[in-house]
């Protein structure tokens, strides 16, 4: 195979574009465009018992750092299972 040069080298050309003002017509279209919402009830989240936008159930997150702070969190039992369960993974 040869790669033969073209011996012409081309430069960078400018270039105009035109925008035309379409501001008026965007904004009518998107004040006529549909909005999709979803409401759900104060129950619905309660009974869920998550945040919706971050999946984060602050009850439970509550409860952990109480047993945290009270040094009832790590018990022989969970750190028995915690490593039961690493072994399984790695064996």
């Amino acid at each position: 195979m040869q790669i033969r040069p073209t011996g012409q080298t081309q430069t960078a050309q400018a270039v105009n574009l035109q925008t035309e003002n379409t501001t008026s017509a965007t904004q009518n279209d998107v004040a006529s465009a549909p909005v999709d919402q979803l409401d759900i009830s104060i129950e619905a989240q309660a009974m869920s018992g998550m945040d919706a936008s971050t999946g984060i159930r602050a009850d439970r997150v509550a409860e952990l750092r109480a047993e945290i702070a009270s040094g009832e969190y790590e018990t022989a039992e969970k750190l028995d299972s915690a490593l039961s369960r690493m072994l399984d993974v790695i064996a």
